[in-house]
């Protein structure tokens, strides 16, 4: 097979002595027996996404490796150098479960020491939610989790935190990114001084479980919390470091943890997939829940940031609930909350996505706090909390399972959602109802919003082409007419406008930009398109609402719901 010349070019500066011996013999193995492995691993940089960088791990300039990951941080030191040039600087360094994040974790922890930088690195994997916690704590400039979330095995990731423990965005991002990519690799400092490495765990940990229980827990009575019969696995991943520690601080005392999975183990052995958005992964805790007759089921992502949530329906039966019903229970139990202890002092704001329930502007209507609505991914929350320092975050949520409970930390936060939904459910227990009657009540006082997500993958060069012209098509060629409801809006994220189309007038957008299609029907339907960030897929989200008079009627308005989103998809050919 012919190998492209600009292929090539990348690949012969891995095969200069810069590189060690291993990798540059692996390289030239792959260059006669597997070019085409070799060209999906060259022909891009890895890129920055919604979630930081996330690839598969190997050899190359578009894989996660000590070299790609070396010259990031070399860039990052760079970086702060010139961001605070009379510091003494400071950063966190955590990892998670993944085969090679604790050396990945080292080979940065020694790039930053050798760059004379102080490093605070976690002695053993930790929850992602705790390094948002630590760089603040420690007093730290940035912070760095490697981690890819619940991608498969064969990924990991590099996720960058700045001071006020959010994530990286603009005008940062882009500022680091060109200081990366200005860098040669013969340049990146991999010999570390150990003296500015300090390894910390229990300190750090301790700390942490009192800031969450402080944030998430309300005034729950003991014997509530000793009826509630919890199901809570780990997926094999960090947050077994965390959750059942904070739960029994809590004074949670039925918590039966599935076994099979309570092992930290980067192969994933018992799911398909470690997301606990994919039925599936939660099928053994499901299990042992129907096995003890418990009333919920908590399970969380490796990097533990994400949870799902399942409960018992109205007839008993174990439901699990998708992330906008989890944001919306979650969100409005805050808000009661807040108004009982009579907290609102009129600057109170929650956060959502545009990709979200539109619910979530509802119940910010009602209890009179303002909805910040950004871009897919928590550090667009973190960053409203920055941006507003005189308005007091509530929470704030996003549909793909992730929630944050005050601002202690920046980022979605499964450990302190997980304490979050225990005291919902364990108080709703205690007044004769269930979780679940408690989202139908919302629906009867807000109005019955109904999401539904497809996810297509496209893996390679061919399916980033692929999925790229199914962006343009959306674009060039707008539907006007979707299951016999007009069209009457579409916002463009990548132009900044919003477009009436019963009126032609043009609205800009004052969000960042963003490969993000959203068309608004005239029955209240929305329909968003957005290429994923951090995996090879494009995603469609679709969100219908209808009244619900009582709940007696939900499966009723449930099934018109349900065809409406049926219908929808044939018609745009997504089946």
């Amino acid at each position: 097979m012919h190998i492209p010349q600009n292929i090539l070019d990348k690949v012969n500066v891995w095969l200069t002595p810069t590189f060690d011996f291993q990798t540059r013999e692996e390289i030239e193995k792959m260059m006669t027996s597997s070019p085409k492995e070799l060209e999906e691993s060259f022909y891009k940089n890895l890129e920055f996404g919604t979630g930081g960088m996330r690839g598969i791990m190997g050899v190359g300039t578009n894989r996660i490796n000590k070299y790609t990951l070396g010259k990031n941080t070399q860039g990052i030191s760079n970086y702060l150098k010139k961001s605070f040039p009379k510091e003494e600087l400071k950063v966190v360094i955590a990892y998670d479960c993944r085969h090679n994040s604790d050396t990945l974790a080292k080979v940065v922890a020694d790039v930053f020491s050798a760059n004379g930088i102080k490093v605070f690195l976690f002695s053993d994997m930790r929850p992602t939610p705790e390094l948002s916690f630590a760089l603040k704590h420690l007093n730290c400039h940035a912070g760095i989790v490697l981690t890819a979330s619940h991608n498969p095995p064969e990924y990991n990731g590099y996720k960058v935190y700045w001071q006020d423990g959010g994530q990286l965005v603009p005008p940062q991002d882009e500022e680091i990114i060109e200081v990366i990519e200005a860098l040669a690799y013969d340049e990146i400092k991999f010999t570390a001084n150990e003296n500015l490495i300090e390894y910390i765990d229990i300190n750090v940990d301790e700390a942490f479980f009192n800031s969450t229980i402080e944030n998430a827990s309300f005034n729950t009575p003991k014997a509530a919390k000793d009826n509630l019969k919890i199901v809570y696995t780990s997926l094999h991943g960090t947050s077994i470091k965390a959750i059942p520690a904070v739960l029994a601080q809590a004074g949670y005392t039925d918590v039966n943890i599935v076994k099979e999975q309570a092992q930290p183990d980067g192969n994933f052995p018992t799911v398909k997939s470690p997301n606990p958005e994919e039925p599936e992964a939660l099928t053994m805790a499901l299990a042992l829940a129907d096995n003890i007759n418990a009333d919920i089921v908590i399970g969380t992502d490796p990097d533990s940031d994400r949870l799902g949530v399942a409960v018992r329906d109205t007839e008993g039966k174990m439901k699990l609930l998708n992330g906008n019903q989890t944001m919306v229970i979650m969100t409005a139990f805050l808000l009661e909350q807040w108004k009982r202890e009579d907290r609102f002092k009129g600057n109170e704001f929650i956060g959502s996505t545009i990709v979200s329930t539109p619910m979530m502007l509802e119940l910010a209507s009602a209890y009179g706090v303002e909805c910040k609505v950004g871009l897919t991914g928590f550090k667009w929350i973190a960053k409203f909390i920055k941006d507003f320092p005189d308005q007091k975050f509530v929470g704030g949520g996003e549909e793909s399972f992730g929630y944050m409970v005050g601002d202690a930390v920046r980022d979605k936060d499964a450990v302190a959602a997980t304490l979050l939904v225990c005291e919902i459910a364990a108080q709703a227990k205690s007044a004769g109802s269930t979780l679940y009657k408690e989202l139908l009540n919302l629906y009867v006082d807000f109005g019955f919003y109904k999401e539904y997500l497809i996810s297509i993958t496209k893996k390679g060069i061919e399916g980033a082409n692929e999925i790229k012209q199914m962006m343009v098509n959306l674009r060039e060629n707008p539907l006007k007419e979707i299951n016999g409801q007009r069209v009457v809006c579409i916002e463009d994220y990548d132009n900044s406008t919003a477009r009436n189309l019963m009126t032609e007038e043009i609205e800009l957008l004052e969000i960042p930009k963003s490969n993000v299609l959203i068309y608004y029907l005239e029955d209240g339907t929305k329909i968003c398109a957005r290429p994923s960030g951090t995996e090879p897929k494009i995603k469609f989200y679709f969100s219908v609402n209808n009244s619900l008079d009582t709940i007696e009627l939900f499966k009723n308005v449930e099934a018109i719901l349900d065809q409406k989103i049926k219908n929808i998809i044939a018609e745009m050919h997504l089946n």
